[in-house]
């Protein structure tokens, strides 16, 4: 690697580079990048005073080159907090750098430092590389539980039944 890898907090200053890592996992999962009105309101969600989601950028040579995205769910059982991890992303020419582990350790230390009883995410089927990532680290696919979505216009259909 060619310098040292540093993982912090985002800031609303670094929304353009946020944005810009948020398009480059879009275009590596042959994904619809997010709209401009889309991408407002992620740089405003993670902006306020108590914004819902919180963006970490791993940066190396003084440029972003991946980010994880958190955001807390409670468990009723553990009655603790869950740090769920809804994307952990590295441009494909910095992985096999140790990139990927610094900003997932970053977010497991952040878990363990709110007293988390655990942290939780989702892997697309087809993304081996991860699934083997996350494996050696010691995480356990669940089985017995199975993922549903409700969308925009479900919510609408329910909303206004």
């Amino acid at each position: 690697m060619e310098s040292e890898v540093h993982i912090r907090r985002a800031t609303p200053d670094d929304a353009p580079s946020f944005l810009w890592l948020v398009d480059e996992l879009a275009a590596y999962e042959k994904l619809e990048p997010p709209s401009a009105e889309a991408k407002k309101r992620l740089v405003r969600d993670m902006s306020v005073t108590t914004p819902r989601f919180e963006v970490y950028l791993a940066e190396t040579g003084g440029s972003a080159v991946g980010y994880a995205i958190v955001f807390e769910t409670y468990s009723t059982f553990l009655a603790l907090p869950t740090l769920y991890l809804e994307d952990l992303f590295v441009l494909p020419n910095y992985r096999k750098n140790g990139i990927g582990y610094a900003l997932f350790r970053k977010i497991a230390i952040e878990a363990h430092r709110r007293k988390c009883g655990r942290m939780e995410w989702a892997v697309l089927d087809w993304n081996l590389l991860a699934i083997d990532f996350y494996r050696k680290l010691g995480a356990r696919h669940l089985t017995e539980w199975n993922v549903y979505r409700l969308t925009e216009s479900d919510l609408e259909r329910i909303a206004n039944e």
